[in-house]
Order: structure tokens, then sequence, then C-alpha cells
């Protein structure tokens, strides 16, 4: 239970209002769907469990994709005043081996959209503050992310969300979505601490529950994530980082992928891939023999402290690819809607700048005009695939080559690093699409193909002269397998 005190706003909501949106959730989406509307005019009631601040290991890096977003809707300066770290690319490492991956030139982004109504006063921009400074992501030549404490950055969004007169808080448990007798949704209805069950009606309805949404299913009964892999997590305290500034991906043949970046100026967060939904029965014991080893050597004093403390949490890593918003008066929205592999990122990315198409497809609309919404929800299904398909395909193909488990998989694994290690294009390309600013998903296809192909070339220099006929069996049992990883993910996205 929260300790947190219930002041009276968060309990006395009018019932006996049409509200023109209901916001179900105060996660990340939530409080940006209910700020984007209310600086549009529509009067909202955003409903949350508990307003106290969470305590999670999800949601801490944000790429540039999803900082341009922040900067679109006008609530960039909630990265402010939380000791978040500036993130400025990668540094990938391969069995010790080790490549930096910039971000992006800014200029190959082009300028960010400033939505009319949302961005005022210069809340597209960040503020200075102890570690985010002005010059680095207003005046830099290239993109930024940025790492934080997830729930300081969700007090900064709910504390925007207080300050707009258009939004109504309320803390309580929603129990129902109700539905008029065609099956149309009218609001929802809700257990308030005192109050009992409320009902509340809207003309449209926002579900925006996350991860582990119970709403979800209102779109679909088979509306069901697939639970395929875990991170189990820990924060290392003061750790000597190896990049400043830079997000680590740790890839191995002997093991799975590790990923540590910074949060605060004392903590950094590791997460260590586990290839299953049901986590080992000692974690300590796996961390010490499959993890411990594969730690670069500058954070070993930091990782040790870490695992004599014993401090582990773990969550599931889900995908689900997203669907229409088919039914009238409800729109499901971030991961209540689509998820994809956390191992880049890219979570926060899909979902806000869902909400950036969100408010121009609808924003200015007449809320209790029920169909017209509806038509534009269900183009929307159709403009978001172009971004979302990018992201949430990348992290699904690149945790089979990072998790590789056979030799085909390692062998593209290999030829992944490699491909890096040229520079260039390798690198630029890449790079785009994993930071959210490129969402291009036919120039994705072209792009993994050729490091598919590039994995070849390696395999049959590695083999030489003598080896050409088995490289060349290898060569297509690698190629099969690219396909193999990519193309379903692909299909479902832009086709499902």
């Amino acid at each position: 239970m929260s300790s947190f005190q219930v002041p009276v706003e968060l309990t006395n909501a009018d019932e006996s209002l049409t509200y023109d949106a209901i916001v179900v959730g105060c996660g990340v989406i939530g409080p940006c769907v209910a700020t984007g509307l209310a600086r549009k005019g529509k009067k909202v009631l955003i409903v949350e469990r508990d307003w106290a601040m969470p305590d999670r290991i999800v949601g801490e890096l944000m790429q540039p994709g999803g900082v341009r977003a922040l900067k679109s809707l006008g609530m960039v300066q909630s990265i402010n005043d939380i000791e978040a770290i500036p993130v400025t690319g990668y540094t990938v490492f391969y069995n010790g081996e080790k490549v930096a991956i910039p971000y992006p030139y800014r200029a190959d982004a082009g300028p960010v959209e400033k939505i009319g109504d949302l961005v005022r006063g210069g809340n597209d921009k960040v503020s200075d503050d102890e570690t985010i400074k002005v010059k680095d992501f207003e005046d830099s030549d290239r993109e930024r992310g940025v790492g934080f404490v997830h729930g300081k950055f969700l007090q900064n969004l709910r504390t925007i969300v207080a300050q707009e007169p258009n939004i109504t808080r309320l803390q309580g448990n929603v129990i129902e979505i109700s539905k008029n007798k065609h099956n149309e949704v009218v609001g929802a209805k809700v257990d308030i601490n005192g109050r009992g069950k409320v009902e509340f009606r809207a003309h449209i309805t926002f579900i925006c529950d996350g991860i582990f949404s119970r709403f979800r299913k209102e779109l679909s009964p088979d509306h069901v994530p697939k639970v395929g892999s875990s991170f189990v997590g820990m924060s290392l305290y003061n750790a000597k980082m190896p990049s400043q500034n830079h997000g680590h991906v740790i890839l191995g043949t002997e093991h799975l992928p590790i990923l540590v970046y910074q949060i605060s100026p004392e903590e950094t967060r590791i997460l260590c891939a586990y290839n299953s939904p049901k986590l080992p029965s000692s974690i300590k014991d796996w961390m010490i023999k499959d993890v411990q080893p594969f730690i670069p050597e500058s954070l070993r004093p930091s990782f040790d402290n870490a695992i004599a403390e014993g401090k582990f949490k773990s969550m599931p890593n889900s995908y689900l690819s997203g669907r229409q918003n088919d039914v009238l008066g409800m729109c499901v929205i971030g991961d209540a809607l689509n998820m994809r592999h956390p191992l880049t990122g890219g979570g926060m990315t899909v979902g806000l700048n869902d909400v950036v198409l969100l408010m121009k497809k609808i924003g200015d609309l007449d809320f209790s005009d029920r169909e017209v919404v509806l038509d534009e929800l269900l183009d929307y299904h159709y403009e978001r695939k172009s971004y979302d398909s990018v992201i949430n395909v990348l992290s699904i193909a690149l945790y089979s080559l990072f998790a590789a488990d056979n030799d085909n998989l390692r062998a593209l694994q290999k030829g992944c690093f490699k491909y890096f290690k040229r520079g260039g294009d390798c690198v630029r390309l890449p790079v785009s699409f994993l930071s959210g600013v490129m969402p291009r998903p036919f120039l994705l296809t072209k792009v993994f193909f050729s490091v598919a192909l590039y994995a070849v070339y390696v395999n049959f220099e590695k083999r030489g002269a003598l080896g050409f006929p088995v490289a060349l069996l290898e060569g297509i049992a690698i190629l099969v397998t690219a396909a193999r990883v990519f193309t379903p993910y692909l299909y479902a996205e832009m086709i499902g």
C-alpha cells in the first residue's frame, strides 16, 4: 500500500458531467494525451490508481525520437530538474572489442514539428539545470536522448497535468469500461476510496494503462501480448562508465545481452537478459556465473557491490503488434495497444509519437461527433505504422541476433558488429532507426539484409578458399535465418 496521502481534489470529480475525454492511467502516455487534449480546449478526466511516485526499472532511457515528440507536445521540460543524464549515443561491446555509435545529426532528421495550441511560451525547449543544458539539446549538431529515474520523470508529467485547468484528476481504480446497449463505449466505472463505485461518462475513453493493461482486451479478446524473455535489473552506484553519456550494449557468443546506462549522477541501471519469462531459482547465482565474467572492468566494483546487496528487480519482455481502434467511443494507446522488446529502449518513443499523431488527427475535432472521431482513428492506425513498425521490428530482430542461440544467429551477430565497425552509413542508418528519427520501414528492410549479406561475406572470409562449398551452404542458411527473424514481424506490423 502507498503511504501517499490522497488530497481531497483527487477524489471529488463530478460524475454529473459528460467529459470530452476520460483518460485511464497516468503513466507516461496518459499525461501527454490528457495535456494535449486539454490545451486543445477539451474537458478531460484522468484516472490513476495511485498518484504516489512509482519505483520501476522500465522507461528510464528515452531515445531522441521520444525527446523530439515531447518537444512537439510542449512537454519536454518534464526532463528538467530530475538530474537526468544526456545520452549522445551507444557503445557496443562484442567479445571484448567495442565500437562507438553516436546518435545521428540533427540536420538529417529535420526540424521538430510544433503542434498548434500545445506549444507555447518556449515549452518546446529544455531549460538549463544541473545536468541538462540548452546548448546540448537545442544547439548541438547531433540528436540527444536522455536517461532518468522513471518515477521522477513521471511526477514531472503529472505536475504538468495538475497545472492544466481543463483537466480533472481522480485517484481510483477503474473497474469497468462502460458501454451502452449497442456495445459502444460511453465512459468508465471507478472505485473511489470513500465514495464507492462511481460511473463517469465521456464522448471518448482513452485506455493508457500500460504493460499490464486490464482493458486492452476491450479492443479484442485475442489482443494479448506474447512474453518470451525477461530482464533482470540492478542499480549500480557511482559506477565508472566505459563511455560517458552513452548507453552500453554488451554482447558475446557466451552470454545474453547486457544493457548499461546512467539514470542520475550517482545511479546507473544495468539490465541483464534472461531467455525465459520464468526467472532462475537463484538470481544471484545466475548473475555471478553468467553475467559477472562479461562485465567491463571499470564497472566491476559497482557491479560486485550491487550483487552483494542483492536488490534485484525483474520485468517480462513482451511483444504485441498494434490493432485498429475500431470500437466507437474508445482509443487504446501506448503499451496497452502495442509493445516491443525493450532492448532498444523504443517504448516511450513509439507511445509519444502516437500521441503527436493523435493530436494532429483528432485534437481539433468535436468529440461529441463520435463517428467522425472513429473514422480518424481508423486512419491513424495506418499512419502510425511507418515509425512504429521500424522501432518494433528492429527491437525483435536485434534481440534475436544479440541473444543468438544457434550458429546462424551467431554469424549474424558477428556480421552485425563488424558492419558497425565499417563506420559511415553502416552506423548512421542503423542508429537513425534505433533512435526513432527515421520512420522508413522499407529502408530498414534493405539495411537489415545488407547486414545479413555482410555476415555471409564475413563467414566466407573466415572459411577461406578451401572452405568455399561449406561457406556457400552456411551463407544460404544465414540468409534464411535472417528472413525468419525479420520478415514475419515486419508483416505483422505493416499488414496486421
